[in-house]
């Protein structure tokens, strides 16, 4: 890595985990954290409006709800990555139905790239993620030094 242009970042053993899921895909996401309610269970929950609360009532495991999506959910979520305080994210998006709040998913996505989080769009992804070694363990990774990259871009306007 380069001297200064990348900072070291560690997610813990005990991950920050947004789950998310559009109507279309609730009860996938139901279902999934059923079948994965003992992994799950060692972690942080949080979610959007309605997915996290169908998510407490269906499967008994404690989850932090933000607003809905469309209400500024997803960027509540977004706002925590940003902070560090979402480590990864479960979102079950619906590719065949338009979103009436497509800019802020989009936005959500965007964020959780550039601050390098693990994203899982669909059942296989997160599948993969829950079960890999990193789960239960910390994982090292690198970010851009981002007051490195303003300090540099403000010098050169």
């Amino acid at each position: 890595m380069f001297e200064n242009e990348y900072v070291p970042c560690v997610i813990g053993a005990q991950k920050n985990i947004a789950l998310i899921a559009h109507d279309a895909k609730k009860s996938e996401m139901i279902d999934w954290c059923r079948e994965n309610r003992e992994i799950l269970s060692h972690h942080f929950l949080f979610g959007t409006g309605t997915t996290a609360r169908m998510i407490a009532d269906r499967t008994g495991l404690p989850i932090r709800g933000f607003n809905s999506g469309p209400l500024g959910g997803d960027q509540q979520i977004g706002s925590r990555i940003v902070e560090g305080k979402i480590d990864m994210m479960i979102f079950f998006s619906d590719p065949l139905t338009a979103q009436p709040h497509d800019p802020d998913v989009k936005a959500l996505l965007r964020i959780a790239q550039v601050y390098d989080i693990p994203i899982a769009n669909n059942r296989a992804t997160a599948d993969f993620m829950l079960h890999s070694e990193y789960m239960n363990s910390e994982y090292k990774h690198y970010l851009l030094n981002f007051s490195k990259n303003v300090s540099d871009r403000a010098k050169e306007l």
